[in-house]
């Protein structure tokens, strides 16, 4: 542990919420951190391991360790038993990142949608939370966070849609903005 991460009070933020812009919080935290020279890395639950979307590309570029172990919206899957699988593999490698002590910050992208359908227990990830080293940081995002991780966390934003172009006009995401 650095003499600057001993002094430091890690939080634990969560971004959730129906509007955009949960993820992308959460990158410009990164971008933050590796300003301050911060070691960190993200963990994606949701993201396809072959999917190369802007924040792959830029976490390559800048040395950051980003690592996607979903199958893409598991709401549209054909296997689900699959992707119940690869957030437990996530999760278990979070746990291994949380608890080396090698990281200022940790983000667990998309970790709310696993913990909303039931398949991983969220006094597990509270507790992990609660025993993780001093002065570490961790963003946890995604849709519906479940009432037990906001009482929890030491800050929590909720993104609301005003208004999007998908719903007012029907474009689709778009690269550099949603991805």
């Amino acid at each position: 542990m650095t003499e600057e991460r001993s002094k430091r009070h890690g939080l634990v933020i969560v971004n959730t919420g129906q509007g955009k812009g949960k993820t992308t919080a959460a990158l410009g935290l990164m971008t933050r951190a590796w300003g301050r020279g911060w070691n960190m890395c993200v963990l994606q639950f949701i993201k396809a391991s072959t999917g190369n979307y802007g924040e792959n590309r830029a976490a390559k570029k800048m040395g950051i360790e980003l690592t996607p172990l979903g199958d893409g919206f598991t709401w549209l899957s054909k296997d689900i038993e699959k992707d119940k699988a690869l957030a437990r593999e996530c999760w278990e490698l979070c746990k291994e990142k949380i608890a080396s002590d090698e990281y200022d910050l940790v983000i667990m992208d998309e970790l709310t949608y696993p913990l909303v359908y039931g398949w991983l227990p969220i006094a597990e990830v509270i507790e992990t939370l609660k025993n993780r080293p001093a002065g570490l940081h961790v963003v946890i995002t995604g849709r519906d966070a479940p009432q037990e991780l906001i009482d929890f966390a030491d800050l929590v934003t909720e993104m609301r849609e005003i208004k999007h172009p998908f719903r007012t006009e029907g474009l689709r995401a778009q690269p550099g903005i949603e991805f």
